[in-house]
């Protein structure tokens, strides 16, 4: 199985896809969507037209692609678009800051930079001098990429003429949340965290997730949005995230599967609905930012836990088994440190502060390894060198702000976090 939406589009052209439950208005009531539902055959000829556009702006095999956005079904046709023609997508967060969001491109030579009209003002820090707006970006002709205007060429026209190693060149890179550094991952790597995620949490077609996290960051786009696409589930779109909205649409479309961090976890279950929208909803993937206080209603409406770890470089290296499979033991982890097992496609070991491996259980520093570990940093060197200026300006709102840099070293990446593992084979964060 590959990444490849045309395969899908193939078998099953007029399910669902994506839903997108973005407000049509700005100044629109609370709780009050507009539903636009996406097909696969839809997204598979949106990836198509879009991969067109792109070459006709003179995008090539091995060209990087950057788009400044929020939450959009386009955002997820530019990936597969520039899968599509052997560039490297790279979402650069909306989040960022007049200031930060000039490091991605200390060390990214764009070919091209898309942007939403809404932050222009942010595309204005950018030392890239051609951006291009989503409207303008529509507007370009297609046919100028070569053939019928009126016919885009296809996934099948496109893919042959790259070369043979395009599955092993990188199709995404992701910044931190402080713009630096920039990890990247092979299609063969995506594909092995999609892999991972469905025998983790037994991912089916059948299920539907919101996203309540921004695509540029890792825990959305590669341990939600992917791996639902690549199962043929359903996608619940926002431009951002609103309890109320969320709300409406888990309900309204009947999701199953919630991930998020300790804010979405919070508002969603502080609203007056909460207990009813969420009848739906089998499973929960919290990250270590929430508290197993936090969590509390959640369990209280019979919904299955499981606390995932991730990083950057890793997006899902552990998680606690659901609550399905750990009710017949008494051993529930249910502090938020504590981050479970392995993941199927990750190797998990801890060593001492001299680099050797220990053995049964112990404390140490937190290695992973394996398919779903990303495949280096762009520029490596330079991160090294500015780490300290990074650390200085970390923004309180993110994610795991007392995160330690890491560093990838022969063959696994050193995490520098210090864990502790039990006779069990759990793992808690110290």
């Amino acid at each position: 199985m590959t990444l490849s939406l045309a395969r899908r589009a193939e078998r099953f052209p007029d399910r669902t896809a994506v839903v997108d439950i973005s407000e049509e208005r700005l100044d629109a009531p609370d709780e009050i969507t507009h539903e636009e539902s996406v097909s696969y055959g839809e997204l598979s000829r949106l990836a198509d037209d879009l991969a067109n556009r792109l070459s006709a702006l003179g995008v090539d095999p091995g060209d990087t692609v950057c788009l400044v956005t929020r939450n959009r079904v386009v955002s997820l046709g530019l990936l597969f678009a520039c899968r599509r023609l052997g560039a490297t997508f790279v979402p650069i967060s909306h989040l960022l800051t007049p200031v930060t969001v000039e490091r991605p491109f200390e060390v990214l030579e764009p070919a091209l930079v898309v942007a939403e009209s809404a932050q222009r003002d942010l595309v204005r820090s950018i030392p890239f001098d051609r951006p291009v707006t989503l409207e303008q970006l529509a507007d370009v002709d297609p046919g100028d990429a070569g053939g019928d205007s009126t016919a885009p060429r296809s996934e099948d026209e496109l893919r042959p003429g790259l070369e043979s190693d395009a599955r092993d060149r990188p199709l995404l890179a992701l910044h931190a949340e402080e713009g630096r550094p920039i990890a990247t991952f092979t299609e063969r790597t995506l594909e092995w965290n999609c892999i991972s995620a469905l025998v983790a949490w037994g991912l089916s077609s059948e299920d539907v997730a919101p996203l309540v996290t921004p695509l540029s960051v890792p825990d959305s786009l590669l341990r939600v949005a992917l791996p639902i696409l690549y199962v043929g589930g359903r996608l619940l779109l926002d431009r951002a995230f609103d309890p109320g909205d969320a709300l409406t649409a888990i309900e309204g479309e009947n999701a199953t599967v919630l991930a998020g961090r300790k804010i979405a976890f919070r508002n969603l279950a502080a609203e007056t609905s909460f207990a009813t929208a969420v009848d739906s909803l089998e499973l929960a993937i919290p990250d270590r930012s929430v508290s197993a206080e936090i969590l509390e209603p959640y369990r209280d409406r019979g919904i299955h836990i499981s606390r995932a770890y991730g990083r950057l470089e890793c997006p899902t290296g552990l998680c606690q088994p659901t609550d399905a499979i750990s009710s017949l033991r008494d051993d529930l982890p249910t502090d938020a440190g504590e981050i479970g097992l392995p993941l199927p496609d990750c190797r998990v070991r801890l060593v001492d502060g001299h680099g050797d491996v220990l053995e049964s259980a112990t404390t140490g520093r937190l290695q992973v390894s394996g398919p779903v570990v990303a495949d280096g940093y762009v520029n490596a060197a330079d991160f090294v060198d500015d780490e300290v200026d990074v650390a200085a300006d970390a923004d309180p709102t993110r994610a795991d702000p007392d995160v330690e840099a890491g560093r990838f070293v022969d063959g696994w990446f050193d995490t520098g976090e210090t864990a502790h593992r039990d006779d069990r084979g759990y793992y808690t964060l110290e």
